[in-house]
C-alpha cells in the first residue's frame, strides 16, 4: 500500500515510479478519490455534530416552553438521522474505491533499480566460483535424477503434472539441504526458526501482496483459506496489526515449509524436471525492522543465502533485478543464480527483497522509536535461503559422475548418514 500525502505531495515522482514498473499513471485518479472521500468525512462530521447539538437543544427548548423552536429542532434532527446513513454509505464506498485503486498498485522502485522491461535487462553485479569442467557431457538433472529416485512418472500420476514423488536418497537428499540450510541461518546468521501455518486467510494474503491482484497465482480451499505460496506471508503476518516497542535490533525469522503455487503465470515453463513444481520446500528468511537499518539487512539477507551455495561449492552469480523484473511487492531484489552444468545457464535460486513499507501499511505493522510517542511503520524484507528442490537439482548437476551417480557435497554428508555417493543400487529397495 502506498503513502496518500506522499502522492499528494509527489504526484509526479509518484507516476514516475509507477512507469518505471509498467504500470499506468494513478496519481490524479487517487487525489481526486481522496479529496471527495475528505471533504466527504468533513460532510459527515459536520452532520453528526449538528445533529448532536440539536438534539440537545430540544430538550433546552422544552424546558423554556419554546415548542415552536423545539419542533423544528426535532425535524431537523430528523432529516438529518435519514440523511446520514446514505452519507457513511458514500463515504464507505469512496473509501474502498480509493482502496481497491491503492492495492492493485505495485511498489515504486528504489532510486538505484536500473530500468528496463523484463529479465534482459537485468544487471550482473558479481559471479562465485568456477564453474567445473567435465570429462565428459553433463546431464540435465531431468535425465539424471529418476533413477535415483526423483520419480516425476510418480508423481504426475496420482496429482497431475508438476508434481513429483521422492523416494530413498533423493528424499534424505532434500530433507538434508532444508535441515543444513536452517541450521546455517539460525546457528551464524541470527534467524530464529519457525514453524507458521500453511494456511492463511485472506487478510494476511492481502498483506504480504498476494492478494487481489494475484490470486490466480495461489490455491484455495473449499473453506476459504489459502495455502501459502511461500513462508514469507505466515512469518511477515506475525507483526500483523502491532506496534513494536522495542525495534532497535531487527527481527529476523526463517521457516523450513512446503510452499503451493499455482504458477498460473508460467503456462509451458519449465515443464521437465524438478525446476517448477506445485508443492516444493524452501527455507523463508524475512525481517523486519527500523527504515534505517534496511540498507544493512539487504546486504546481510543477500549474503545469509550467498553462504549456503559458497558452502554447498555451488557457483553463482548476483545480479540486479531491473523494474520489469521486480516482484509487485519490491522495491529492490537480488536474485541469485547458480549455475547448472546440464542446461549450461544461470536459473534463479535464491530471490531478495527489500520491500520498504509496502507491506506494512497493508497489514498495519509499526514500531515506536525510542523516545517517540508517535509511530510509523516498520520496513520488511524477505528472500530464499533457499528452494530447495532448485538447490537439489543444482547438486545433480554440478556434482554427477559419469557413471550416473552424484558425489554428495562434504557440507551434507553428516546429515547424510556418512553417505558419500548417490547411486541408482541405493534404491532398488523401492
Amino acid at each position: 500500500m502506498h503513502d496518500l500525502r506522499f502522492i499528494r505531495e509527489n504526484p509526479q515522482a509518484f507516476d514516475a515510479g509507477l512507469t518505471a514498473r509498467g504500470a499506468e499513471p494513478a496519481a490524479d485518479r487517487i487525489v481526486e478519490l481522496d479529496e471527495r472521500r475528505r471533504a466527504l468525512t468533513t460532510r459527515l462530521q459536520e452532520a453528526q455534530s449538528r445533529r448532536n447539538e440539536a438534539s440537545k437543544a430540544i430538550g433546552a427548548a422544552m424546558g423554556k416552553g419554546d415548542t415552536a423552536t423545539a419542533e423544528a429542532l426535532k425535524a431537523e434532527v430528523a432529516e438529518l438521522k435519514t440523511a446520514l446513513p446514505a452519507l457513511e454509505s458514500e463515504e464507505r464506498a469512496l473509501g474502498e474505491e480509493l482502496d481497491g485503486v491503492l492495492a492493485a498498485l505495485p511498489n515504486l522502485p528504489a532510486e538505484d533499480v536500473p530500468l528496463g522491461a523484463d529479465e534482459s535487462e537485468n544487471r550482473e553485479v558479481s559471479r562465485w566460483g568456477e564453474q567445473r569442467e567435465f570429462a565428459f557431457e553433463p546431464r540435465e538433472h531431468a535425465d539424471l535424477g529418476p533413477p535415483l529416485g526423483l520419480e516425476f512418472e510418480t508423481g504426475s500420476a496420482m496429482s497431475g503434472a508438476r508434481f513429483t514423488f521422492l523416494r530413498g536418497q533423493m528424499a534424505r537428499l532434500e530433507r538434508a539441504l532444508g535441515q543444513f540450510m536452517l541450521d546455517l541461518q539460525t546457528g551464524e546468521r541470527g534467524y530464529t526458526e519457525c514453524i507458521p501455518p500453511l494456511l492463511v486467510r485472506d487478510e494476511a494474503a492481502f498483506g504480504t501482496g498476494q492478494l487481489p491482484k494475484f490470486a490466480d497465482d495461489l490455491f484455495r480451499t473449499t473453506d476459504g483459506r489459502w495455502l501459502i505460496p511461500t513462508a514469507e506471508v505466515s512469518l511477515t503476518n506475525s507483526v500483523r496489526d502491532r506496534i513494536l516497542e522495542d525495534l532497535t535490533q531487527p527481527i529476523r525469522l526463517t521457516a523450513l515449509t512446503p510452499c503451493f503455487r499455482s504458477e498460473a503465470g508460467a503456462a509451458g515453463k519449465d515443464t521437465r524436471g524438478y525446476i517448477r513444481q506445485h508443492q516444493f520446500s524452501k527455507v523463508e528468511l524475512v525481517t523486519v525492522c527500523r527504515p534505517d537499518d534496511h540498507e544493512a539487512e539487504h546486504a546481510h539477507m543477500v549474503r545469509s543465502a550467498e553462504l549456503v551455495l559458497e558452502a554447498l561449492e555451488l557457483p553463482y552469480r548476483k545480479v540486479l533485478l531491473c523494474t520489469g523484473d521486480m516482484g509487485a511487492t519490491a522495491k529492490r531484489t537480488f536474485d541469485l543464480e547458480v549455475w547448472l552444468p546440464g542446461q549450461g545457464a544461470y536459473r534463479e535460486i535464491s530471490s531478495v527483497s527489500w520491500c520498504g513499507d509496502y507491506q506494512a501499511r497493508r497489514m498495519n505493522a509499526r514500531y515506536r522509536p525510542e523516545g517517540a510517542k508517535k509511530t510509523e511503520f516498520v520496513h520488511t524484507l524477505n528472500g530464499s535461503g533457499l528452494a530447495v528442490g532448485r538447490t537439489l537439482v543444482a547438486v545433480l548437476e554440478n556434482y554427477q559422475q559419469e557413471d550416473g551417480s552424484v558425489a554428495v557435497p562434504a557440507a551434507l554428508r553428516g546429515y547424510m548418514g556418512g553417505v558419500e555417493v548417490l547411486t541408482s543400487t541405493q534404491n532398488r529397495s523401492g
